[in-house]
């Protein structure tokens, strides 16, 4: 499968799985090696850097990029051998977190 139409199809179901998220694609020409996208839903985000396959060219600097935001927040590479993973992972990250309750005294 195409790069592309991976990506599209990811997107569609990345909407599909957060209603009302943002995706912005980002610009490489502006931050070299940043991720493809940044998904924004509710008060959390991530980062995600499209791939065709594992074994694909890793620009310069994604690695870099991938695990600063990782750090942060959530930021990983996809491609369609993790991609059931990674849309897990992306639910682990923006499930609601409340706040701890504590016993009552």
């Amino acid at each position: 499968m195409l790069e592309s139409k991976f990506k599209k199809n990811t997107t569609e179901e990345i909407r599909e799985l957060f209603p009302g998220c943002i995706i912005l694609k980002n610009d490489a020409n502006y931050l070299y090696g940043v991720p493809d996208m940044l998904i924004l839903f509710k008060d959390r985000w991530a980062m995600l850097e499209f791939k065709q396959a594992a074994e694909s060219d890793r620009q310069a600097n994604q690695d870099f990029y991938i695990k600063l935001c990782n750090e942060m927040s959530y930021a990983s590479f996809i491609y369609p051998e993790i991609k059931e993973k990674v849309l897990d992972e992306l639910q682990q990250t923006f499930r609601y977190r409340r706040p701890a309750r504590l016993p009552k005294r």
